[in-house]
């Protein structure tokens, strides 16, 4: 790896807080300050969250390259051309860690390929925090992402994680859109079993964070508001 290069550094945002600096270590704050490269999902909002870290410099001379489903793949390698000439790079997560349940990965693959310094920063991550509250399995489990959106496909996906974690006893995690929390938590307390394990974690980080674990039995029982609250779900059977 050449000491000339710069690194890749990966940024944690906050998960939609207004506050940015309690949630980021101060080392990670430190380090968004000084670069002027940075790879983003959406420019409004990065620039948004850079001055909620304190970030002074005039954006009009700072290079921000756009990573999102408009992206042309062809262009992702030249995002990594100012690490080449010694300059260090962020990549900023529209919501928690970039690269997980988050565009990046492609960047950071081909950061490892061309030999570049790629540096995790510490922040909040969705997953990872409604796994620690969640009183089930920390020790063996699995992130799903997006379930399908389709409701008979995501029965099925639903029946398929709960077969998969009765038989080998990992916590199952996943997610959807906002707008779909209902309509997937109605699905999860008809067709699967009421002695399995729920766990949902809603607004994590916010000041009205919610968090519960009971079996389906009780959540059939619950009257939970989650219309377009952001949220984890985690199953074990």
């Amino acid at each position: 790896m050449s000491k000339q290069s710069g690194s890749l550094y990966l940024i944690p945002s906050t998960l939609g807080t207004e506050q940015a600096l309690p949630f980021l270590a101060p080392y990670t704050v430190e380090t968004i300050l000084k670069i002027e490269y940075f790879i983003v999902e959406n420019l409004r909002s990065a620039r948004r969250f850079l001055r909620k870290c304190g970030y002074q410099k005039d954006f009009n001379e700072i290079a921000f390259f756009e990573l999102n489903r408009h992206t042309n793949m062809a262009e992702i390698p030249s995002f990594l051309a100012p690490a080449k000439k010694g300059f260090d790079i962020g990549i900023i997560s529209e919501a928690g860690v970039p690269a997980v349940a988050d565009p990046g990965s492609e960047i950071v693959a081909l950061a490892h390929e061309y030999r570049i310094q790629v540096v995790p920063l510490i922040g909040p991550s969705s997953i990872l925090l409604a796994l620690m509250a969640s009183g089930l399995n920390g020790q063996g489990f699995t992130f799903k992402g997006y379930l399908p959106r389709k409701q008979n496909e995501r029965i099925r996906a639903l029946k398929s994680l709960e077969k998969d974690s009765k038989r080998n006893g990992y916590t199952q995690i996943f997610m959807d859109t906002p707008y779909r929390n209902i309509a997937l938590l109605e699905d999860i307390a008809e067709y699967l079993s009421p002695t399995t394990q729920l766990c949902i974690a809603i607004n994590l980080t916010h000041p009205n964070e919610k968090i519960i674990t009971q079996e389906i039995s009780e959540w059939r029982k619950s009257n939970v508001s989650l219309h377009k609250k952001p949220a984890m779900f985690l199953l074990l059977a």
